[in-house]
């Protein structure tokens, strides 16, 4: 049974399923966020809306690994909340297998969160003006963001006084 459609019993006891929606009474229709125009055509940006599409798919289930691992190792196998501290930290980082870990999620996460972001200003910013310091904003925000974690990572000293 379908959202558009309601069972009805009749005289004889058997069921008979009955539209919600007639000509008095019309289904409703959603609108799409912005219209296509032959600018913003799907010609035009296919392949990286794919690429961008697929990158969004398999970043994510990469993400929820690192995430959901270091969820698991540093607050189940590790001790806790209560461990984790600048030494904590230091220590970590002293291995480059826990500097790239932290790297690929922190890439990985400012990517992913970028392109989501990108592709509702897409969606929802009607003027191209706007759409176009929007996406300036974001992307901006986004190397500032992914530099600074990196060079913090690479270049963390554990023996500040």
């Amino acid at each position: 049974m379908s959202a558009e459609t309601t069972p009805a019993a009749t005289a004889t006891g058997a069921t008979d399923t009955v539209s919600l929606y007639d000509v008095d009474n019309p289904a409703p229709v959603i609108e799409p966020p912005r219209k296509r125009t032959g600018k913003s055509g799907r010609a035009s940006r296919g392949n990286f809306e794919m690429q961008a599409w697929l990158f969004m798919r398999l970043s994510g289930i990469v993400l929820v690994v690192l995430v959901l691992g270091h969820l698991l190792i540093q607050l189940v196998l590790d001790g806790g909340v209560s461990k984790i501290g600048f030494a904590f930290v230091a220590g970590r980082w002293a291995s480059p297998f826990w500097q790239v870990w932290d790297l690929a999620m922190l890439w990985l996460a400012m990517l992913h969160g970028a392109n989501g972001l990108r592709t509702v200003i897409n969606d929802y910013a009607q003027r191209d003006n706007t759409r176009f310091w929007l996406k300036m904003l974001l992307y901006t925000a986004t190397v500032f963001t992914v530099l600074l974690g990196t060079l913090v990572i690479f270049t963390f000293d554990p023996n500040i006084s």
